[in-house]
């Protein structure tokens, strides 16, 4: 088993044993809990903690900080809204491609729409622009075409 399946499955753990659906963790105590570094529990988090699978992910940096995970029931125009408000000013290649392959597999977009956006949204697509102007134009493009399928 991947090291990211494990951190996945002992948070989901931790939210299973929970009377209220909800995590919280230390980053740095379940990167030594599980032999891991703290950055593949920040991987896990963005990639499989997100709104359109059904979680928030609240977060407080410092000596007492945290990460709190809480699952949640959302309908579909809940999720595209936590997810246009996730996107931000600037948006890379990867995390639009995993944002929308995400969106796909948790039947938040359909093929099509998926298909689309993810065309749209290319480096290869973008590329007339100037590289500094190509992640704030993703993010804009990506956040109107998910606001049309409200």
């Amino acid at each position: 088993m991947k090291i990211s399946d494990l951190i996945a499955k002992r948070i989901i753990e931790i939210i299973n044993e929970s009377e209220m659906d909800m995590a919280e963790i230390g980053r740095n105590e379940l990167a030594n809990a599980l032999g891991c570094v703290p950055s593949q529990i920040n991987y896990v988090l963005s990639s499989r903690f997100t709104p359109e699978n059904g979680y928030i992910i609240e977060s407080r940096r410092g000596g007492g900080g945290y990460i709190r995970i809480r699952r949640v029931q959302v309908n579909r125009s809940s999720a595209i809204m936590h997810i246009i408000n996730s996107i931000g000013g600037r948006l890379d290649n990867m995390s639009a491609r995993i944002l929308i392959e995400n969106c796909l597999q948790n039947g938040v977009l359909s093929r099509e729409s998926s298909m689309l956006m993810l065309s749209a949204v290319s480096d290869k697509t973008l590329s007339c622009l100037p590289i500094e102007y190509r992640d704030v134009t993703r993010a804009s493009i990506l956040k109107h075409m998910l606001l049309t399928e409200l």
